[in-house]
């Protein structure tokens, strides 16, 4: 046992007299054989202070418990030494009685052989010896002869018939009569001996007797427990409490061979007549055990160490008949009730003092583990089976599922049904099932093991919406198995339909039978405990975690649409530097109009925000986000575009009045539509102003007046507006009104320009 530093330090005035010395040496004082402990304290505390003398009190205590923490760790690391030595101890014991009574017996037959010698010794002659002989044969047999001679008689008669409650009272009889024949003197040493001889001897024979018949089959438990009480009451106390165990563990074999042979040998079913059977006949074994032995400490290991090797045993036949196949297979459900069911039979023995559970679960939770893995990856494979011939159409989820029944426990979704692909319905069915399954093992400590097989799946299954992206260059998912690409933008939204509604509700919602029971409030109703249960720090945390697998699809598919808009099939881009330089080599004024990249860039996000609309119901904001992404995706591409900026600012020719014109135009027209729809953000708008200030610098930087080469602002806010009402098909250009720049007043400046 390690000390605890400073033990013996000077400080504490203690045993350190300022010289460097061993351990040993300083204990030597200590095992003297005149060493005075009350001395030693006033010697050494004579000069100490009071806070030296507190120092010294703790740092003992600190020894103290230091002791009894290594004393606590040595016995429960030889707990079952302790036990085996308490035993032989005990065996030991009894033995000892034994021999001293042989050696009492030994001395008592060798005193009267000595006393009989002497008695011979002090006759007078041949004649004298033959005289004793025959009035030996001659006389009549004592009171006392007579009477141990019926005794002995008697006690055999009574082990022949099987009395055992009057062969008990005789052999306590003989005790009592050699106790009180050898205070009083009156019985023969030889008679004595012989007494005691036959009471040692039929109380073994005795014994063995009622162990043969409370070892029977036959025998019912009102007898095993009379046998065993008899047993004790004979002297032989460990043999009595091992043999009732033995008697239990018999009757439980017994019993269970029956059971197998019934035919009944797997499934909940076997599950739950098993573990009744085990628990039951541990709880009586303990219930006898307490009533006939009491609680000593002895009896009570014996007991808990019997017990161990039983739900030991237990475990192994329920690994080996019932779960092996279901955990191998990802039988999920059938591992959860049957380790369920066994370990509610297990906890009943907690209120007699027998803490089973962590033997069981050391058994059963490897089990647990690979049946939750597998069932992860069927989950995967399902799921990935489906997306190859997913059509990703959004339909309503099908009927008579078990995930439906629970879903409606947990109360209604936002919207009645969800509406998901096929594949995404599945995924769903197939999680919430884990969740339901592993939900029955919560107090366990499954919950987070499952949420993290949760999280895990959920980006198996993004990772292959984005593979469905058109664009992806990875084709394939699990098992080689190929993703069927979205090829319209409805079928694209759908893959973030799904994604999102799996994330924001109902994997959420599913992974409530995961979380701690919360009871309900009295005025609660189904659906607002479930609510509340969605806004545990739990419940945050897994939608965060969610939602970064959702933003990575939404990403993707910003960026795949981006490069649809800007790059043309041969790689070339659509947005560059000479289609603004060139404007200004024709002397004619052109038509004003935002150029063809900006106006599909308008097209495509009308047409998503109107698919949005029809499939995030109830999810404005991500419709929002989304836009925003595929906006800010294109203009931040731009913004870094090297070759870009490579031509504008130090290209042969700078950009000429027309060329400025148009490229401010189609900046102010994604300002003006971005923000008709709502989603101009921050970041956007001063992505796009900085956009605009960097192009006129470089103007600037030509010794060209920017200024006064661009009409006045609202002219880029009407022909913008002009733009998006003929590209939304409520204008001709016939009936619009064309407005000449050169007839404006000059820009303001960019600083001045209010954008709502």
């Amino acid at each position: 046992m390690s000390l605890p530093e400073g033990t013996f330090s000077s400080s504490a005035g203690d045993l350190d007299f300022g010289q460097e010395v061993t351990l040993g040496e300083k204990l030597k004082v200590f095992k003297t054989s005149g060493f005075d402990p009350e001395d030693y304290v006033s010697t050494k505390c004579r000069t100490t202070s009071e806070k030296e003398i507190k120092q010294l009190v703790t740092c003992l205590l600190d020894l103290k418990k230091a002791s009894a923490e290594e004393m606590r760790k040595s016995v429960y690391a030889n707990y079952p030494s302790f036990i085996r030595t308490s035993r032989e101890i005990s065996d030991l014991e009894g033995q000892l009685v034994a021999l001293r009574n042989l050696l009492n017996n030994r001395a008592t037959i060798i005193q009267t052989l000595a006393d009989g010698s002497r008695v011979e010794s002090m006759s007078s002659g041949p004649g004298s010896r033959k005289k004793d002989s025959s009035d030996t044969e001659g006389r009549e047999p004592s009171e006392k002869e007579v009477w141990l001679s019926q005794y002995t008689e008697n006690l055999h008669i009574l082990l022949a018939e099987r009395r055992v409650d009057e062969a008990l009272v005789a052999l306590d009889e003989g005790e009592r009569v050699a106790k009180e024949e050898k205070s009083a003197g009156s019985m023969t040493a030889l008679m004595l001996s012989s007494l005691q001889a036959t009471i040692i001897d039929q109380r073994q024979k005795l014994a063995d007797q009622l162990a043969v018949s409370a070892c029977q089959p036959s025998s019912s438990g009102i007898e095993l427990r009379s046998a065993v009480e008899t047993i004790k009451q004979l002297g032989d106390g460990p043999r009595a409490h091992t043999l009732l165990l033995n008697s239990h563990h018999q009757k439980l074999e017994s019993k269970i061979q029956g059971l197998q042979t019934s035919g009944s040998t797997y499934g909940v079913a076997y599950t739950a007549a098993l573990s009744q059977l085990v628990f039951s006949i541990i709880a009586q074994a303990s219930s006898d055990s307490l009533a006939i032995f009491g609680d000593q400490p002895l009896y009570t290991s014996e007991l808990v160490t019997w017990s161990v090797k039983q739900t030991d045993a237990f475990a192994h036949l329920m690994k080996r008949r019932v779960i092996a196949s279901p955990s191998a297979s990802g039988g999920l459900r059938t591992v959860a009730e049957c380790v369920q069911i066994s370990m509610g039979h297990c906890y009943l023995l907690e209120a007699r003092g027998l803490a089973l559970a962590p033997v069981l679960l050391r058994h059963f939770r490897p089990c647990i583990e690979q049946a939750l893995n597998a069932n992860l990856k069927r989950i995967e494979q399902s799921t990935a089976a489906l997306a190859a011939a997913d059509d990703w159409s959004l339909n309503f989820s099908p009927v008579g599922s078990r995930s439906l029944g629970s879903t409606a426990s947990l109360g209604s979704l936002v919207t009645s049904q969800p509406k998901l692909s096929s594949s995404a319905h599945r995924f769903h069915v197939m999680v919430q099932e884990m969740c339901e399954d592993i939900g029955l093992l919560r107090s366990l400590q499954f919950s987070r093991q499952a949420m993290e097989g949760l999280v895990q799946v959920f980006n198996s299954y993004v990772h292959m919406l984005v593979n469905a992206l058109p664009g992806s260059s990875d084709t394939e998912n699990l098992e080689g198995r190929i993703v069927r690409k979205a090829e319209d933008e409805a079928q694209q939204i759908a893959l973030l339909a799904n994604a999102l509604l799996l994330s924001d509700e109902l994997l959420p919602r599913a992974a409530i039978k995961l979380l701690p029971l919360q009871h309900s409030l009295p005025t609660e109703t189904p659906r607002k405990a479930s609510d509340r249960q969605l806004r545990t720090p739990e419940q945050r945390e897994l939608k965060k975690r969610l939602q970064r697998f959702v933003d990575q699809l939404r990403d993707s598919f910003c960026r795949e649409h981006a490069l649809e808009l800007i790059f043309t099939e041969d790689g070339s881009a659509r947005i560059n530097a000479q289609m603004y330089l060139s404007m200004d080599e024709n002397s004619e004024e052109p038509e004003w109009f935002p150029s063809t990249v900006f106006q599909e860039l308008f097209v495509k996000l009308n047409t998503l925000a109107i698919l949005a609309s029809d499939m995030f119901v109830g999810r404005e904001r991500f419709t929002t986000l989304l836009l925003i992404r595929l906006t800010e995706t294109i203009t931040l591409w731009l913004s870094d575009e090297q070759s870009f900026w490579e031509a504008i600012e130090h290209g042969s020719k700078p950009l000429g009045p027309f060329g400025l014109r148009q490229f401010y135009l189609d900046m102010q027209f994604v300002i003006l539509f971005a923000s008709q729809g709502r989603y101009l953000s921050r970041n956007l708008h001063q992505v796009i102003k900085n956009i605009i200030s960097r192009v006129m610098d470089s103007v600037a930087a030509a010794n060209i007046d920017p200024n006064s080469t661009l009409p006045e602002d609202q002219w880029f806010v009407d022909v913008a507006q002009t733009a998006i009402k003929m590209l939304n098909g409520n204008a001709t250009i016939e009936n619009v009104e064309a407005t000449s720049p050169t007839a404006s007043m000059p820009a303001r400046s960019l600083s001045s320009v209010s954008h709502e």
